[in-house]
């Protein structure tokens, strides 16, 4: 398991270190730009050969620290190696004057304004060494100029390959959104352990490839008065898979029964899609609740899956007055007409006039839900169950504990306008606020798991727990952007609450499978084909 770290998480570990005696700042920016110079020797093994032309672009802070540790271990590697300063060398931090200090017995440094146009061809590597992690503010254009420049040169027969330490310049490290204008890096080298900006917004698309290297400080992670400061609050990478197998002696209930609601005839594919993926994840019974005259399409398309006339809230309470089934699924294909906005009040509990009654033995009409309807009983509200909860706040009241709402973009700046508009806001000072952010405080205001969509799916719970699922990098599939891939996430997360998973683990255990069965499948990939390539994927896993 991976964990991600906030540029204030990495520092408060660095610095316990450090206040622990067991390393000082200067061996840590050694250990780091080792790390670096080791890095590029794995992924260009060729380069280690022969001797090089690179070129250190170092900035004002510990990050160009690091770039001046790089510049002397290539420069005692043989290489030539000319380095360029952003800032006064007098208001270096300590640390870095020194290995400053050190560098300027080898060579000489430049201005980073007054890099000449063209500069970069017949060098090898380029390294950004500029600002790191804690940048929270726009750059300028010029500090940022002989990145492009660089980057240009790239297509030249002889054009170089660049290197960033720690996070590109002009990354935000908490969040992935831009500060510059600046071009992709072919290489990252990030140090103990990687930061949300790498897997967040256009973090990915810019770092190229991640490596992260060991500082040796791992064990400060472990020490009670840096886990119980306050805001170390962990934030998990492809979050772990809990237990998936069968024991042969249960029945079929036993796993679940999973309740599909079906929009009408001609809009049953993404509830069916959602259905198959809720069945291949192992849900024990899954039903697809549809209007009455959509059942002969649905029974046309579906064999293991069951069917159930729902044709308003009544039919879906006296369905759930079937306490095996345990999860429920609302939202894909289901319409924003009144029989989907009362199935989705029925679903969550509220009383609809004129059609809520008590279905316990004996009772009568009541102003209650039902019995099946509310806690208790897992819910996933996807697609058009959103837009209904986005355009009837009274219903917010109703989300509980066993709810997970699952929105993209578009669907989550309708739910939470302000949390979105936040989210868009560009940082101009401290902190910026993560897509990590918005969705803790929207699961924090709706009492329910959030799994907000994307490439960096963020899955939060109300108590702040939360973890990032990244289709990037090694685990990059774009071919999931397909039409209906979202239904089978639903589905899949429906089956998951169905076998008794939490919300949040049946959330983000669905997300990291989903990403499982793209990569399994390849490019082709059409919707139809994730929940049929489960079996392969749960056989690799040694299920």
């Amino acid at each position: 398991m991976t964990e991600l770290l906030t540029a204030a998480q990495m520092r408060a570990i660095e610095q316990a270190a450090i206040a622990s005696g067991e390393v000082t700042g200067l061996e840590l920016m050694e250990r780091a730009g080792k790390g670096v110079v080791e890095a590029i020797f794995e992924e260009w093994p060729e380069l280690k050969a022969t001797s090089h032309r690179a070129v250190v672009l170092c900035g004002p802070g510990n990050n160009g620290g690091d770039g001046f540790v790089v510049a002397r271990l290539l420069k005692d590697w043989g290489w030539e190696v000319e380095v360029f300063l952003h800032g006064d060398p007098e208001r270096l931090p300590p640390d870095a004057r020194v290995n400053y200090e050190r560098w300027l017995g080898l060579g000489e440094v430049g201005d980073l304004t007054r890099v000449p146009d063209g500069f970069f061809r017949n060098r090898a590597i380029v390294v950004d060494a500029l600002f790191g992690i804690g940048l929270a503010r726009e750059v300028q254009e010029d500090l940022v100029r002989p990145l492009r420049d660089a980057w240009l040169d790239e297509d030249e027969p002889d054009g170089p390959r660049l290197v960033a330490i720690d996070i590109p310049s002009g990354v935000s490290s908490d969040t992935g959104g831009l500060l510059a204008d600046i071009p992709p890096m072919h290489l990252t080298v990030t140090f103990h352990c990687p930061k949300l900006g790498h897997f967040l917004g256009l973090g990915p698309r810019i770092c190229g490839k991640l490596r992260v290297v060991d500082l040796g400080i791992s064990e400060i992670l472990q020490r009670r008065d840096v886990m119980e400061t306050g805001f170390l609050r962990r934030v998990r990478l492809n979050a772990p898979r809990p237990e998936f197998r069968k024991r042969p002696e249960e029945h079929k209930y036993a796993h679940g029964h999973a309740l599909i609601l079906s929009g009408p005839s001609g809009r049953g594919g993404a509830a069916r899609l959602a259905a198959r993926g809720a069945l291949r994840i192992g849900a024990g019974v899954v039903t697809v609740g549809c209007p009455p005259d959509a059942i002969p399409e649905n029974a046309a398309r579906l064999d293991a899956v069951m069917l159930r006339g729902v044709a308003d809230g009544l039919a879906l309470e006296e369905a759930l007055a079937d306490r095996r089934i345990n999860a429920l699924c609302v939202g894909p294909g289901l319409g924003l007409d009144a029989r989907g906005r009362e199935l989705v009040e029925v679903a969550l509990g509220m009383p609809v006039p004129g059609l809520t009654r008590d279905l316990t033995p004996g009772g009568g009409e009541g102003g209650k839900g039902g019995p099946g309807s509310g806690p208790g009983r897992g819910l996933v509200l996807d697609a058009d169950a959103l837009t209904i909860l986005s355009q009837t706040p009274d219903l917010f009241s109703a989300l509980h504990g066993d709810c997970v709402l699952t929105p993209h973009a578009g669907e989550f700046a309708r739910l939470f306008p302000d949390i979105a508009e936040k989210l868009a806001a560009p940082a101009t000072r401290g902190p910026a606020y993560s897509k990590v952010d918005a969705t803790r405080e929207a699961a924090m205001r709706a009492g329910c798991v959030v799994l907000y969509k994307g490439p960096d799916t963020v899955i939060a719970d109300p108590t702040g727990r939360c973890a990032i699922n990244s289709a990037h990098y090694d685990r990059a599939a774009p071919w999931l952007a397909t039409a209906g891939s979202g239904d089978v996430l639903a589905g899949f997360i429906t089956g998951l609450l169905a076998r008794g998973f939490s919300p949040f683990d049946a959330a983000a255990t669905s997300a990291w499978l989903h990403v499982e069965c793209a990569l399994s499948f390849g490019p082709g990939l059409i919707a139809e084909d994730l929940p049929e390539e489960l079996p392969k994927v749960f056989r690799a896993l040694g299920l």
